[in-house]
């Protein structure tokens, strides 16, 4: 007999409410290929994306962001 189902956080549920007793042996293949993950980008290549986008900011923000934020002196 053949199930179907899908694979869940790495976990194969199966459809339809169908259950397998404990140490059922099974063999299981894909129906479709599987596609690989882009990379993913780690937290400071998501900040870089914003990078240079605000309009209307002082031009010495970077430098000066205590000041902007704060009211501590100027750099």
């Amino acid at each position: 007999m053949t199930y179907r189902g899908y694979v869940k956080k790495g976990v194969i549920l199966l459809r339809n409410g169908a259950s397998l007793e404990d140490g059922t042996e099974v063999r299981v293949e894909p129906v479709k290929p599987v596609k690989k993950r882009a990379a993913r980008k780690s937290l400071g290549q998501k900040m870089l994306e914003h990078a240079g986008t605000v309009k209307g900011a002082p031009t010495d923000l970077a430098k000066n962001h205590d000041h902007y934020l704060y009211g501590r002196p100027r750099k």
